[in-house]
């Protein structure tokens, strides 16, 4: 294998400042960390998305020069772990751009690059492949294609290139928990798509089903389904409001087929005819709006039908980057949607630390045309207006004045009760009555002692 320098590859400096969750309408004290990336064009240089979330301020460093240039984000796709930073030119003048290879084949030989914390210099070091599967990115809890290599990706060294015969074949996202020296990147066709759809104008989102799928390997359940002349599939147990499955899939149906791909019983298909990969594989390499063929064993019999591609939306909304939390005050209480960065505010063992009922919905609740988004009660700011109502702190919201709010905005809405008093009763039956004049006082008084700078977030107003 080519032992050259890779002068491609680069180090990244990035000054961050991520969203307070628990105190909405602040943030946290900026931060710093280092990565890695790669020259693709000039001015052009790939990483990882998690390189550069929630950045404030970014530069970049070539291996064979001191000085640090500054860059900004171009584009970002948060669900593959991808980024495109911008500099000028000339700070990639008498650089020869990386190309961007093929999926590896299992076996080959390949050399992950970068700069590591503990050092200076460009460090390289040699992997096989092992494993090509769809995985769990951490950095959005996406299921996406992913490159498994036994070679160590340590802070500092991620963003970094992977090559492969001197061509990038993906880029280094994370390490395997629990495991020594077991890497994982963000392989060459996902990053393609990423490449082209920047280029066509597309959206960086990556699509996905929005529904709870059940593998068919039990043949009981099979022949209950008058399943016995098929030899595949998956049962749709749930569709999710809002998403690609939405309107199209039924409960009850079957998916045979996605994408020209046969479903197995396991929920696999057969990728580039040689890798057996769960079927979400098929949504990296496709775009918000693409129309992909499906086919569903629907009453007793095959129908075909026309798959609408959507941006993934869950009831409970996963990682988020790059944005600030929605959020109201109402005497006193502070008022938001529940979020995954809303529980990790418990710690890095949430699911362990956070309210059970809270957890609860996160894994299990499902977004539907009347529950948009889980409203709760995130903190109560001590007044006379909300005395006895600390019991409420946590608490998801059932209803605002007797309806049920489909999602923070709405509950805005129905808190401004045209009979001047409003009812707030939670899932859990603790009752909150206010009236609205003492509590449009109260929020003045509150502003002022908490020093909230407003009333709610600027997107709600």
């Amino acid at each position: 294998m080519n032992r050259t320098n890779y002068p491609q590859v680069v180090r990244i400096y990035c000054t961050y400042q991520e969203a307070d969750y628990e105190t909405p309408w602040q943030t946290h004290a900026p931060r710093s960390s280092t990565g890695s990336g790669v020259v693709m064009g000039p001015g052009r240089i790939l990483t990882g998305a998690h390189c550069v979330a929630n950045a404030t301020f970014l530069q970049v460093q070539r291996g064979s020069s001191p000085e640090k240039i500054v860059a900004r984000v171009l584009a970002v796709c948060h669900d593959a772990d991808l980024a495109v930073l911008e500099v000028d030119v000339s700070a990639t003048e008498g650089i020869e751009p990386a190309e961007l290879g093929e999926l590896p084949q299992l076996g080959d030989e390949v050399i992950v690059a970068g700069y590591p914390v503990g050092g200076e210099e460009l460090s390289m070091t040699e992997g096989i492949v092992s494993r090509i599967e769809v995985q769990s990115y951490e950095h959005s809890d996406r299921k996406i294609l992913a490159v498994t290599v036994d070679a160590a990706i340590n802070d500092g060294n991620s963003g970094g290139p992977v090559y492969h015969e001197d061509v990038v074949v993906g880029i280094a996202f994370q390490s395997l928990e629990d495991a020594e020296n077991i890497g994982e990147m963000v392989p060459a066709p996902v990053i393609a798509a990423f490449l082209k759809g920047i280029e066509q104008g597309k959206s960086t989102s990556v699509p996905g089903l929005g529904a709870v799928v059940q593998n068919l390997e039990n043949p009981a359940l099979r022949g209950k389904l008058g399943l016995d002349g098929e030899t595949g599939g998956v049962l749709i147990n749930e569709v999710w409001f809002g998403n690609s499955a939405w309107g199209v899939f039924e409960v009850g149906d079957v998916l045979l087929e996605i994408d020209g791909l046969e479903v197995a019983a396991n929920g696999t298909v057969r990728y580039q005819g040689a890798f057996r990969c769960q079927f979400d594989v098929v949504f990296g390499e496709r775009y918000v709006g693409d129309v992909l063929d499906v086919t569903v064993y629907r009453g007793g019999k095959r129908q075909g039908l026309k798959l609408e591609l959507r941006p993934m939306t869950w009831l409970v909304p996963r990682n988020a980057y790059d944005t600030r939390p929605d959020w109201f005050l109402f005497g006193g209480l502070v008022i938001s949607a529940l979020s995954k960065d809303f529980l990790k505010a418990w710690g890095d063992e949430w699911w362990n630390k956070a309210p059970t009922h809270l957890v609860h919905a996160y894994y299990h609740a499902a977004r539907t045309e009347e529950a948009q988004e889980i409203v709760v009660i995130s903190q109560v700011l001590a007044d006379e207006v909300n005395v006895g109502y600390e019991g409420a702190m946590y608490e998801i919201i059932d209803s605002c004045n007797g309806e049920r709010p489909q999602n923070l905005r709405h509950a805005q809405e129905l808190l401004r009760s045209p009979d001047g008093v409003a009812t707030i009763l939670t899932e859990s039956k603790f009752v909150l009555h206010f009236d609205l004049e003492e509590a449009a006082r109260a929020n003045e008084r509150i502003i002022e002692r908490y020093r909230v700078p407003a009333e709610s977030s600027a997107s709600l107003g």
